[in-house]
């Protein structure tokens, strides 16, 4: 594989490992992050530090953009010193986070306007997937953009799957599988609170059901964490939860598509951040379907 000089932004939970994949494969990265100390994690393995978004970016080159929302792309992309102003002819954005359809579609036209190619190629899984290669990823965007980028996705990733060239395909499959784990957590915690309000241990419920019917990583990472109510560390921040399936439901809006589970999941994850409890993971879902159940909630 030949290496690429890339520009790398957005070094949070995901990005960071993210990136330190794409070093340990070969490649030649140049970093920003709004809080420099967590680029710094990366100069001893080579890394670049880039003061500000479009200095990471070379002309003409490729840019991946981990960021945790749409006001934040816009802020990397468009701002001042945003990657946009440097992309130029023939660079390519790589999109790997997850925001609204709109968003994508904006982002390519303008893209398009300097010459350049816009990509859609959110991700699934959790952080450690991220530090061992193992996501799958969502692609959408230009065929030439696609192919100049898989050979970067290959150490990220364990498969992945192109949707298209249609601008924000990608990011309504992420969305949607976003609501399904979200549902899946809210059937969980459900399922748990009955058991204990019968008598029955909500861990030996989960364990049955996450290594038989619902064997499948969903069940057995967010049960185990509905089972146990543990919601610390948040590998995924109830605040980013209620982030994205607020960006569901406006994508069902749109495609006159009605999701009532997802208007229900919506008000259970507003419920925890205005309780102050958005920096708790997602899972604690559970934690407002104990309550309504009159159990105790948990952390």
């Amino acid at each position: 594989m030949t290496s690429q000089a890339i520009g790398f932004i957005g070094l949070g939970n995901m990005g960071l490992p993210m990136a330190r994949r794409l070093i340990e494969a070969g490649h030649r990265l140049s970093v920003y992050n709004r809080s420099p100390e967590r680029a710094a994690l990366l100069l001893e393995t080579g890394a670049k530090l880039a003061r500000t978004p479009r200095e990471a970016v070379e002309p003409g080159g490729v840019v991946i953009t981990m960021v945790a929302d749409d006001r934040a792309l816009d802020q990397v992309t468009l701002g001042a010193d945003g990657v946009l102003g440097a992309l130029g002819a023939g660079g390519v954005h790589l999109s790997m986070s997850t925001v609204a359809v709109d968003t994508a579609k904006r982002m390519d036209a303008l893209h398009a306007e300097r010459g350049a190619s816009y990509l859609c190629a959110p991700v699934f899984g959790r952080p450690p997937a991220a530090a061992a290669g193992k996501l799958w990823i969502a692609l959408s965007g230009a065929e030439a953009a696609k192919r100049r980028v898989l050979p970067l996705l290959a150490p990220l990733s364990q498969g992945v799957k192109d949707f298209g060239d249609v601008p924000g395909a990608a990011n309504v499959v992420k969305l949607a599988g976003n609501f399904m784990i979200a549902a899946a957590i809210e059937s969980i915690a459900e399922a748990c609170a009955l058991a204990e309000k019968s008598g029955i241990d909500r861990r030996a419920l989960v364990e049955l059901m996450a290594g038989s019917l619902f064997d499948c990583p969903v069940y057995r990472l967010y049960g185990e964490g509905v089972a146990l109510r543990r919601y610390q560390p948040a590998a995924f921040r109830s605040v980013l939860g209620l982030k994205d399936i607020s960006l569901v439901l406006a994508a069902a809006a749109q495609a006159q598509t009605p999701m009532p589970f997802a208007s229900l999941l919506r008000d259970r994850l507003l419920g925890l951040v205005a309780k102050g409890h958005g920096d708790l993971d997602w899972t604690a879902i559970d934690r407002a379907v104990s309550e309504d159940a009159g159990l105790a909630p948990g952390a």
